[in-house]
């Protein structure tokens, strides 16, 4: 995904020349980077005192729902279990892929009426994205509960010989049930023993061996062995398998049991898969609101210090460009000869945060044009 820098520079005679000029300093006469026009609307000015206080709280706003956007994606790439490209192809913006809504960004009008205050319309973003934000909390933890159980049970049912459920491989009549005299055991026995089942045959004594002996069933270590012998046999059984490094596995064959777990196992499992659909569907929804917020604060951002540094009438363009990243360096500087006429002072960085109102510095940029990053890398592959 790529990198923009969302800028805005006073209009010249108009605001087409400032364009021009952007245009013409950094793509005609070499290959800085794409451009395209950012339309901003009309909206309200209000007081200056308000616009100073806006430009804090919007700066709070921008990292908010940034976290958000973020936090919705990377969770949209966790359920999809999948590749890159997969995750990619569902995170668009209005039916759109991230960059061309950027790119060919239009205010909505519909959702953040321009007739309202700047302030009321930052409330609105608020409001909407708090509640995606809660809505993603409530959603992942039924989800990741249920996944979690399901993968539990799987964990019972895979693995070592040692551990795994036995559900799926031992049958009632490998047992001898409801004998007063006689018991059936399970027992783990290494591979490099198969072939010297007399050995297990003297884990009985001379006067109790084991009745009856059978492979159930082996994996690429071990296998498992039925072993009928009488009860009064069976401490001294375990001590002898102790001793040759066998297991006893502690096992009663229980129908109802197991029926029970493979019951909840396919319950789980439908559960996760009748879930699936409707949360992605909820997390392409969901993502596609938080990311069209997002912007529209960057917006907001890009003109309430517009008109906090260039003053009033309204007389700004925004542009937003897409740096290469080869010539990112150049590009700094020829938009700092481009526009240094503005601010003397900006430099491009400065080292100490400092608290000037109305001019959001706490990111440590400051340039003598307005200037915001618009990162669209959103996913933390691991």
């Amino acid at each position: 995904m790529a990198e923009f820098w969302l800028i805005s520079a006073p209009g010249e005679k108009t605001c087409q020349q400032t364009w021009d000029k952007l245009m013409a300093s950094t793509t005609r006469n070499n290959n800085l980077s794409t451009n395209n026009k950012f339309n901003i609307p009309d909206l309200k000015v209000g007081t200056l005192d308000v616009l100073v206080g806006l430009s804090d709280e919007l700066a709070k706003l921008d990292s908010f729902v940034e976290s958000v956007v973020k936090k919705v994606s990377q969770y949209m790439a966790d359920v999809l279990e999948d590749t890159k490209d997969k995750v990619q192809e569902n995170l668009l913006a209005n039916g759109v892929d991230l960059v061309t809504y950027i790119t060919r960004f239009q205010w909505d009008m519909a959702k953040y009426p321009i007739k309202q205050s700047l302030k009321n319309i930052s409330e609105i973003i608020t409001k909407q994205v708090t509640q995606i934000d809660n809505d993603l909390k409530a959603r992942a933890s039924a989800y990741n509960n249920l996944k979690g159980n399901l993968q539990n049970l799987e964990r019972k049912n895979a693995g070592s010989l040692l551990t795994r459920s036995l559900a799926d491989i031992v049958k009632r009549e490998d047992f001898v049930l409801d004998s007063e005299y006689l018991i059936t055991l399970l027992v783990v026995v290494p591979k490099g023993w198969f072939s010297l089942l007399n050995v297990v045959y003297h884990l009985g004594s001379h006067d109790n061996p084991p009745f009856f002996f059978s492979l159930l069933f082996e994996d690429q270590e071990s296998g498992l062995f039925s072993v009928t012998l009488f009860r009064k046999a069976m401490d001294d059984f375990r001590h002898k398998a102790r001793e040759c490094k066998f297991t006893v596995r502690d096992f009663q064959y229980n129908e109802e049991e197991m029926k029970a777990d493979k019951e909840e196992m396919t319950r789980l499992s439908t559960d996760k898969k009748k879930q699936f659909g409707p949360l992605v569907r909820w997390l392409k929804v969901n993502f596609s609101e938080a990311f069209i917020a997002w912007i529209h604060i960057k917006a907001l951002r890009v003109f309430v210090e517009s008109v906090l540094r260039y003053g009033l009438p309204v007389n700004f363009q925004a542009m937003l460009l897409q740096p290469n990243k080869k010539n990112m360096k150049k590009l700094r500087e020829v938009l700092y000869d481009l526009y240094k006429h503005l601010d003397s002072s900006a430099t491009g960085i400065i080292d100490v945060a400092m608290d000037i109102p109305g001019l959001n510095l706490s990111q440590q940029e400051y340039y003598p044009y307005v200037y915001y990053k618009i990162d669209c890398n959103l996913l933390d592959f691991k």
